[in-house]
C-alpha cells in the first residue's frame, strides 16, 4: 500500500541514504520553500509540496550518475505513492531524466532547487543574510557566471520559463519563501 510521506518521515527517508550536512540542508531548504509556496497555489498541500522537496535529491549523494533514476527505485522500495516519484524524478528534466514536470508543483521544484542554491549563497556573502536583501541583488549574481558556478542559470531560466514567469519574478517569490522559512 503506497503512501505520501509527510515532512517528518521525507526528511528520515532523506537520512537514510544522505549524510553530509549540505545534502541535508538542501532538502529542508527546497521542502520548506514548497512549503510556503503550496500556501499561496494549492492551500491545504503544504505538507505534501514539502515532502517532495525534501526527497527531491534522495539518490544524489550515492548514485549522482544515477539521479533521478535511482531516486524512483529507492521510493518505491519504500512503497511512496507514485504521485511523489514522479514529482521527484521531473525535477531532472532534460538533464538526467525525460519526466516532463506537468503540475504546478513539479515546475516549481524543477524552478527553485538551483535558485535556492544562489540566493543562499547570496545570503552567506552578506552580514545580514537575507534581511533586506533585494531581487536587484540576486539578480546581480544570477549574472555573475562565477558566483554559485554550480546554479544552473538556464535551469533556473527554463524553470521561470515553465511558470510564465521572468527569472526576476521567480527570484522575488523564492526570497519570499526563503526568508520566510529562513
Amino acid at each position: 500500500m503506497s503512501y505520501i510521506p509527510t515532512p517528518e518521515q521525507a526528511m528520515e527517508l532523506v537520512k537514510m541514504y544522505n549524510q553530509e550536512a549540505f545534502h541535508l540542508q538542501h532538502a529542508q531548504t527546497v521542502g520548506k520553500v514548497l512549503g510556503v509556496l503550496a500556501k499561496e497555489y494549492d492551500p491545504g498541500k503544504e505538507d505534501y509540496w514539502t515532502a517532495v522537496g525534501i526527497l527531491h535529491d534522495i539518490d544524489f549523494e550515492q548514485w549522482p550518475e544515477q539521479h533521478c533514476i535511482k531516486a524512483q527505485a529507492l521510493l518505491r522500495e519504500q512503497e511512496v505513492d507514485e504521485s511523489v516519484i514522479h514529482a521527484v524524478a521531473s525535477h531532472g528534466y532534460g538533464l538526467c531524466f525525460d519526466v516532463e514536470p506537468t503540475r504546478l508543483m513539479e515546475k516549481y521544484l524543477f524552478a527553485v532547487d538551483e535558485l535556492t542554491g544562489l540566493i543562499g549563497a547570496a545570503a552567506l556573502m552578506r552580514p545580514t543574510g537575507f534581511e533586506g536583501m533585494e531581487v536587484k541583488s540576486i539578480m546581480k549574481k544570477f549574472k555573475d557566471k562565477k558566483f554559485a558556478a554550480g546554479c544552473s542559470r538556464e535551469v533556473i531560466a527554463k524553470g521561470a520559463e515553465m511558470l510564465g514567469l521572468s527569472v526576476p519574478e521567480l527570484a522575488a517569490k523564492t526570497l519570499e519563501a526563503m526568508t520566510a522559512c529562513a
